[in-house]
């Protein structure tokens, strides 16, 4: 029997760095102020086909357990199961805020980090079941009262807020990302405006009922012939000018065309094109509101890289959208602005904007970057390279000593405050508990012992002597300790020196 197809059997190499990963991401958004929220695996299926789209039906585990007759006549009839395995997070976030928005600050800083699921053709990069890092800004920081007024004053309020939450969601992914050892020369972040997109596709052409069709088009430029898309899109009444500054490659009369070409040659029923020009360039240039805010913190432009055709696939988003792109790989991650979701969802109205990164692509990146921790350094980053290895010098005395040494040094020493005193009693200090192991092999031979040791990366070998001292060694220096020490003290000064060389 196999794992199903699209899934991970993860030993403990394969677990240790995913847990450095997932660790990683939650230093990261703790140090950023965002606070840990999770939500079930799976959730009502109508909710991902009313908020996220009806294109993500194809990509759902749908899932009912098959003892309610109205469940099994409910699938039979419609296809579709009354729950589906999350494919993302964002809808879930959207109603956990709903419920509860009156009492939640404002803004709302929340992250998430755990598994996700979509039926989808296994490929480098894409699986059926993955681990997903989530970053969201629910609110702003201005009054509530201010979010949806149509006064001049409180708008530019509003889209400043916006654009400075939009830059706190993107310097945290920028953080991430440069704390592993990515460069901009590695990645980079393409930002866009959806709504910015949807003007002008409106302006040159689209009709507003073909809008979705559009955005599906453009989201996936990148992954078929620019003709097809550049077909795609005129059919649905985008002009040649505002196809060809979204399509490059595209040709018109079989001749490739630059967009500068285009502007020079199209038809002058299009009017000025000029406009269409600057208002892209002025929307994508370092006057775009969200990269004057990612300045004000510091961040330098070269992560950044403006490009209209990035959209996002969802239909939720409604302004700033991003990715974070590698070459030669899917996009690393994703996120963008979602102003009315939470108001679908019963809640009040209210602007949020949010990522998600997910842990295949980013591994497959760290891996091919020489990025990644080497397999040793991994089980030690994680904590699963033990701080002692208690063995034997092979005497039946010493023997007898080894399984009690190894429980308690496991088990530590508790502090008198334990017992409900408020204050310690005089003595010697507690002795926290140490991950500990010993072999389960038959020899006794030391060498092979202390060998096994240092393969699973054990900080100290305590060689138990007789059944009062041992002997300590730092398999890190190689360093054997001078004297002998009194096994109901190994704890304590193990503790010690490992604190001093720190």
């Amino acid at each position: 029997m196999q794992g199903p197809r699209g899934t991970r059997d993860l030993y403990p190499v394969e677990a240790a760095r995913r847990r450095w990963i997932t660790e990683r991401w939650r230093e990261v958004a703790v140090r950023h102020g965002f606070e840990e929220v999770d939500g079930p695996t799976f959730e009502e299926s109508d909710l991902y086909a009313v908020k996220s789209g009806e294109g993500i039906l194809g990509e759902l585990f749908q899932a009912y357990s098959g003892k309610s007759p109205d469940e099994v006549e409910r699938v039979r009839a419609t296809g579709r199961a009354p729950y589906a395995m999350r494919p993302e997070f964002t809808p879930t976030l959207a109603r956990m805020y709903a419920a509860r928005a009156a009492g939640l600050p404002k803004p709302c800083k929340w992250f998430q980090i755990g598994p996700f699921f979509r039926a989808e053709r296994p490929q480098r990069g894409r699986l059926r079941e993955f681990l997903q890092w989530n970053c969201d800004v629910l609110g702003l920081d201005v009054a509530p009262e201010k979010w949806n007024a149509e006064d001049a004053e409180s708008r530019a309020e509003v889209a400043e807020a916006k654009a400075r939450m939009d830059a706190e969601c993107i310097a945290c992914c920028v953080d991430f990302l440069s704390s592993v050892g990515l460069t901009p020369g590695d990645v980079r972040i393409r930002i866009s405006d959806r709504k910015v997109v949807s003007d002008l596709l409106l302006k040159e052409g689209v009709s507003s009922a073909a809008l979705s069709a559009a955005f599906a088009v453009i989201d996936r430029i990148d992954k078929q012939p620019p003709d097809k898309s550049f077909d795609e899109l005129r059919a649905l009444g985008a002009s040649k000018a505002c196809i060809l500054s979204l399509v490059p490659g595209a040709t018109i009369s079989g001749t490739a065309s630059s967009l500068t070409e285009v502007f020079q040659t199209a038809h002058a029923q299009l009017g000025p094109l000029d406009a269409v020009h600057e208002a892209s360039a002025r929307a994508f240039s370092k006057t775009m509101p969200v990269n004057l805010a990612l300045l004000q913190l510091g961040y330098s432009t070269d992560w950044f890289t403006a490009d209209m055709r990035v959209v996002r696939g969802l239909a939720y988003y409604t302004g700033t959208v991003f990715e974070v792109i590698a070459e030669g790989e899917r996009a690393v991650a994703g996120g963008g602005r979602y102003d009315n979701l939470v108001e679908l969802f019963g809640g009040p109205p209210t602007p949020a904007v949010g990522f998600a990164m997910g842990d295949v692509v980013l591994a497959n990146l760290l891996q091919d970057k020489g990025l990644m921790p080497s397999d040793a350094e991994l089980m030690g980053l994680v904590g699963q390279s033990p701080d002692v290895f208690v063995l034997s010098n092979g005497t039946e005395e010493a023997e007898r000593q080894v399984r009690p040494l190894v429980a308690s040094l496991r088990r530590g020493s508790r502090a008198p405050q334990d017992s409900g005193l408020k204050t310690q009693a005089p003595g010697p200090k507690p002795q926290a508990p140490l991950h500990v192991r010993h072999s389960y092999k038959a020899t006794k031979n030391v060498g092979k012992l202390l060998k096994e040791a240092a393969q699973v990366g054990a900080r100290f070998a305590v060689i138990v002597e007789s059944a009062s001292e041992a002997t300590v060694k730092d398999l890190r220096t190689g360093e054997q300790w001078p004297d002998r020490v009194p096994i109901d003290e190994i704890g304590r000064k193990i503790a010690e020196r490992a604190w001093n060389s720190r």
